[in-house]
């Protein structure tokens, strides 16, 4: 499955979203998210990402920077994930499907319970910083 992700920045630190509870998918409920999503059949990785901010959190950006690839191998299905980081000037975001959002420093961000997928790139930004 590929899939598309925003690193947000906001005055220097990290918004973290946090997902909502799910019955049915354990290894995702309430952690720790970069948000985005899958990338549909026919659709350029920034389409997807800006299609994903827009419905998870009525979001708008423009400017994104390509920042890293990894996979991860969840029981069910391998995610191929493309992370983009993107500043923001404000937080003027709506939450339509998380529960919850932490402004995290980059020395932090493992404090938080993370998506297993996400680790490689924390790991990443912890080692070589941001753009």
């Amino acid at each position: 499955m590929k899939v598309v992700a925003a690193i947000l920045i906001y005055n220097k630190k990290i918004l973290a979203f946090k997902r909502s509870l799910s019955k049915t998918n354990e290894h995702i409920s309430l952690k720790y998210e970069f948000p985005g999503g899958k990338i549909k059949k026919n659709e350029t990785e920034v389409a997807a990402l800006k299609r994903e901010l827009q419905e998870e959190l009525d979001l708008s950006i423009c400017n994104f920077k390509k920042y890293y690839n990894t996979s991860y191998d969840y029981i069910e299905y391998t995610v191929h994930i493309s992370f983009y980081v993107a500043k923001l000037k404000n937080l003027n975001f709506k939450l339509k499907v998380h529960n919850n959002y932490k402004i995290v420093s980059i020395e932090n961000l493992k404090s938080l319970d993370w998506l297993k997928a996400d680790y490689s790139v924390i790991e990443h930004v912890q080692k070589y910083g941001l753009p």
